[in-house]
């Protein structure tokens, strides 16, 4: 039972009115008005005034009340908790993924750029006049034709581009095509 009824039922059960209740508990009649609609609480010396004039304990008078309201707000307390958790382990969870993120990021790119470092190189083995050459290209400016003259040397070097060893590889069987010849 409300508290607030209880003492509106014990008030009326000692034929008090809310304005001699408010006398003896040192209260105005508003305050006994708000404590029966349950907007305010009296203070545990108001309850140990309220107790004696009724002759009932605080117990008695409270009526659990009190303890539902402690049940109540520790009820609310443990909601608000479970709900800050839930909201904690969400943010956990996206600083994790953010963090994964990054150091795939990290991998992927330590992983081209050690790729990007390293040369690259292409051989090509094509054949003219008879004449069979192995051709090789690499990204740090290698190059190497073995049984090339001179000439032809010098005609493969211009068509090379070191930066793209495998437009470079086309460009040379191109030119091998060009002149009859043919490339593997």
């Amino acid at each position: 039972m409300n508290l607030g009824i209880k003492i509106l039922e014990l008030r009326k059960k000692e034929g008090l009115s809310q304005e001699q209740l408010g006398e003896k508990v040192n209260v105005t009649r508003q305050t006994i008005s708000n404590w029966e609609l349950g907007e305010t609480l009296p203070n545990i010396e108001q309850l140990k005034l309220l107790s004696q004039i009724f002759h009932v304990s605080i117990d008695e008078l409270v009526d659990n009340d009190m303890n539902h309201i402690l049940v109540e707000r520790v009820s609310n307390t443990e909601k608000l908790a479970g709900i800050i958790i839930k909201i904690l382990k969400g943010i956990g969870i996206v600083i994790g993924l953010y963090f994964v993120l990054i150091l795939i990021a990290v991998i992927l790119f330590a992983a081209d750029h050690t790729t990007t470092g390293n040369s690259h190189s292409i051989t090509t083995y094509c054949s003219m006049d008879s004449q069979d050459y192995s051709i090789t290209i690499g990204s740090d400016g290698y190059f190497n034709c073995s049984n090339c003259n001179k000439n032809l040397q010098q005609a493969l070097e211009k068509l090379i581009d070191y930066s793209d060893v495998d437009y470079s590889i086309q460009q040379i069987e191109h030119y091998f095509e060009e002149k009859n010849g043919l490339c593997e």
